[in-house]
């Protein structure tokens, strides 16, 4: 399982949007950086696991995204990302 992951402007907690194959992960992922690149637009976004499960949200918005492999590892507390915190 693939998490796509938007960190949003003032929300300390972030969205995902969850895909069963790195291929839709990836596809899913460009269409973000896109909708990042040009004007700003709606993206609506479904989630595979639970198919019920949307978010619609201004691209405007978005200030990062980014896509992880859903493994135990990460299920153990190690949130995935790109900081390292040391204690």
């Amino acid at each position: 399982m693939y998490i796509i992951e938007l960190t949003l402007k003032n929300t300390p907690i972030p969205l995902s949007v969850q895909r069963k194959s790195a291929e839709d992960a990836e596809e899913v992922y460009k269409q973000i950086l896109a909708a990042l690149r040009g004007d700003s637009q709606l993206l609506e976004l479904t989630c595979e696991r639970q198919p019920d499960k949307k978010v619609a949200v201004f691209s405007s918005e978005i200030c990062a995204v980014q896509i992880y492999e859903k493994s135990g590892a990460s299920a153990a507390g190690k949130a995935p990302g790109f900081f390292a915190v040391t204690q």
